[in-house]
């Protein structure tokens, strides 16, 4: 493919940006059904740019900083809007956006105050985010009142699964940086 066609993934990106305002005002308006449209084709723009950049190797810096933000930013307002329409407890968006600024908030201090910051996600983070996307899925869909089979336990069962996800990964984060800074500053 031709280098003229870099920008589609990054174009892709920031549509998942915009896709975030008529996913939140659905969530609000409780229209599970349109929202869970939008939320599979903001993961089909994110599965879609993803393959790309890696098939024609159109990365970029942009791309590097920008996926990863339209995914967080995807997640934390379903997380938000399902919160404020009662349907999942204040505590676990509390937990949810409380792991996030610690990562965002350790790896500025790291970077400002002990050297470069390259994000590393870990295998604990992987799996956090893996278990909010499904958590959120699954909550959508069973809102949305569709034929499948989603038992009713599994938003309880979700919502545990995705505090104590964020738990594990939160901590190892602090504990992996904390003790990277450590050394670095014992050098």
């Amino acid at each position: 493919m031709s280098e003229r066609w870099r920008w589609i993934p990054n174009a892709l990106t920031f549509l998942r940006f915009v896709l975030i305002i008529p996913f939140a005002a659905a969530l609000l308006a409780i229209e599970y059904r349109l929202a869970l449209g939008i939320f599979l084709l903001a993961a089909a723009t994110d599965a879609f740019d993803g393959f790309l950049a890696r098939q024609f190797n159109w990365k970029s810096r942009l791309g590097a900083i920008a996926d990863p933000l339209a995914d967080k930013a995807l997640l934390i307002t379903a997380y938000l809007m399902l919160t404020l329409t009662g349907v999942l407890p204040i505590w676990l968006f509390a937990l949810v956006l409380g792991r996030d600024l610690l990562i965002v908030i350790g790896g500025l201090a790291f970077h400002y105050g002990v050297g470069r910051f390259e994000m590393e996600p870990s295998i604990p983070g992987k799996f956090n985010t893996l278990v909010q996307i499904l958590v959120v899925l699954a909550i959508i869909v069973l809102l949305a009142g569709l034929p499948m089979p989603i038992p009713p336990w599994v938003m309880e069962a979700g919502i545990l699964l995705v505090a104590f996800s964020a738990v594990v990964s939160g901590g190892h984060y602090l504990v992996v940086w904390g003790g990277r800074a450590w050394r670095a500053k014992r050098q």
